[in-house]
């Protein structure tokens, strides 16, 4: 590498070579004075730097990235307006549970205080660091260059072990340039690279399949944390046998094939009756990777989603905060969601090898999603135009292969999706969760499409988070990355100009000039795709979107397509206290505008 003397390499080229043995295959980020050391080693390296225009696009399509293929990745941001800019992408990241490792450039340890260029230091020197403290697991400000090694081997296994989130290695400017012996990067070589996780004892495992066998209406109520520990087919082997009816949070979807015979659907505010219901009548809840947000429990209103504790919960999650955090347990284990289901598949086995069925469940499951898609079947093959939203995630379901990678956004493309758009290939949707960020969508489907690239990617997005950062684009086009951003665009935020105009009766800043997929003075998506070297694609009928879908898909170029939406509510059975803060003792949610 560049800069090597006979002493030894720079700490930027050892922490390069650091990720190298990693596994590392990419690095997302944006240049700036404090990193650009790293970026010459990088230079140098098999690792592939992803260059973006925005520091928040990085974040993002790293969270994506890690997701997918599940172990942690990698941004590098400069210092102050570069880590500030990357904080939204990362702290998003931290409430769904995503390993990162950000590693950060700062000012020189020189000049700590003498407000150097760009420095954050209104409160304290040196404290740029800080910024990240409340949403990440660990921040660390490298404070000596022969603790480099030490401090990066601890960010992996922290970001990756317990639940796992991101972690900050804030690296001053001058400390990446120094050049240090390789003793301590040697040393770490010797470690172990992954952390072994928690599992269940024998104890408690019979007597979870014990209360779940005794149980007259039990369910299991599925997080993204399955999805997390790749746990996926462990439950489905465990549903099957002890032949268990699947409620899922929002982060819990494509934990099973939403098609299963026994799989309810999501929870909360957007779920459906049955769910609801089930939920509800259920005995015993046994609950697993999930955290009770408010969303999926309604609030945590009784009579809306859960019963507890009138319904016993047996509590699974690899987080001990987690348990009993928003309602009672009676059964609580801290381990990890596979291979918790390892042990709970063998005990179920050997204790009861005949198994449960629950034809009548089943058949109640079948009857609803029969009725549910009779219901909606007026909807999901509209000819209107501008589009109804069911309309374009049917069409969307009917073009996509199986495996195919969904990331969402927020608004109809979430909520909706997490209600009425069937994932067929477990951990293939890739949803904003506890932080919602609109503008997550597009840039996750870069990292979607880094980390598996033989996969269709597609983005559902409205025209508010498409608009928050278009300059993904760029990327995406330099790279040659054939994904398809499907545009619902209602010319609104849409779902909060429904929640205004239901409570206050106007959609002041929540809608924009003209009407849906004619702006008045509007950004032209088409325009804007094509002027980044995308495909842009405009839809002018119902009857265009199908095949505008598959020619997108099968040109594996960049594809924008505007799709101009009716902004409809998304049908809700669930309830969530906001209704009652702006409207208290009112029966109102939101309405279409």
């Amino acid at each position: 590498m560049n800069n090597t003397s006979k002493q030894g390499k720079t700490v930027a080229e050892h922490t390069v070579d650091f990720l190298e043995r990693r596994g590392v295959k990419h690095v997302f980020g944006l240049c700036g004075h404090t990193n650009i050391a790293v970026l010459a080693a990088l230079a140098e390296s098999p690792i592939e730097f992803v260059n973006v225009r925005h520091e928040q696009i990085a974040s993002h399509a790293a969270d994506a990235y890690a997701r997918v293929q599940g172990k942690a990745s990698v941004v590098l941001s400069h210092l102050s307006p570069g880590l500030v800019n990357s904080a939204t992408g990362v702290a998003n990241a931290a409430l769904d549970c995503t390993p990162m490792v950000v590693i950060a450039g700062d000012v020189p340890t020189h000049y700590y205080g003498k407000h150097p260029h760009q420095e954050v230091n209104l409160h304290a020197d040196a404290a740029q660091w800080e910024i990240y403290r409340p949403f990440v697991k660990r921040a660390w400000r490298v404070d000596s260059a022969l603790l480099i090694a030490e401090i990066l081997e601890k960010a992996f296994h922290l970001a990756e072990s317990g639940q796992p989130g991101p972690v900050l290695i804030n690296v001053p400017m001058d400390i990446f340039s120094e050049v240090i012996p390789s003793a301590s990067f040697d040393r770490m070589a010797h470690n172990t690279p992954t952390l072994r996780k928690p599992s269940l004892d024998e104890q408690t495992s019979r007597e979870i399949v014990a209360a779940l066998a005794k149980a007259k209406n039990p369910i299991i109520y599925a997080g993204g944390g399955i999805v997390l520990a790749r746990a996926c087919d462990a439950l489905q082997k465990f549903v099957e046998h002890m032949g268990l009816p699947v409620a899922h949070s929002l982060m819990g979807k494509g934990a099973l094939r939403d098609d299963h015979p026994l799989v309810l659907g999501m929870t909360g505010f957007w779920g459906t009756d049955l769910v609801n219901q089930t939920c509800l009548n259920a005995d015993c809840i046994f609950a697993i990777g999930t955290r009770f947000k408010e969303a999926d429990c309604s609030s945590w209103y009784p009579n809306q989603t859960f019963n507890i504790p009138d319904s016993k919960v047996i509590h699974i999650d690899i987080e001990p905060s987690e348990i009993g955090r928003n309602y009672p347990t009676h059964i609580g284990a801290v381990a990890d969601a596979r291979l918790a289901l390892e042990v709970l598949n063998q005990t179920a086995r050997r204790v009861y090898p005949a198994g449960f069925k629950r034809p009548e469940i089943e058949a109640e499951i079948a009857k609803f999603r029969a009725n549910f898609k009779s219901r909606n079947s007026e909807m999901a093959t509209s000819d209107a135009f501008p589009m109804m939203p069911e309309r374009i995630l049917a069409d969307t379901r009917q073009v996509l292969p199986e495996d195919a990678i969904i990331t969402t956004d927020v608004g109809w493309n979430k909520n909706g999706v997490g209600q009425q758009f069937d994932v067929l290939t477990p951990g293939s949707i890739l949803t904003p969760g506890g932080f919602a960020t609109m503008g997550f969508g597009p840039p996750g489907a870069i990292g979607a499409k880094l980390a598996a690239p033989e996969r269709v990617v597609i983005s559902l997005v409205g025209d508010g988070g498409f608009g928050q950062n278009p300059a993904m684009l760029a990327t995406a086009v330099e790279l040659k990355l054939g994904i398809v951003w499907l545009v619902m665009n209602n010319n609104a935020f849409g779902t909060i100009a429904g929640l205004q105009q239901a409570h206050y009766g106007l959609t002041y800043g929540t809608t924009f000039p003209g009407r849906a997929g004619a702006p008045e003075f509007g950004p032209n998506y088409v325009q804007i795709a094509n002027a980044y070297g995308a495909q842009g694609v405009q839809i002018s009928s119902a009857e265009q979107l199908l095949p505008a879908l598959r020619a997108a898909i099968e040109s594996a170029q960049p594809t924008v397509i505007d799709v101009p939406m009716i902004n409809n509510p998304t049908p809700t059975t669930g309830h969530w206290n906001i209704l009652d803060i702006y409207s208290p003792d009112k029966n109102v949610n939101h309405v279409a505008v």
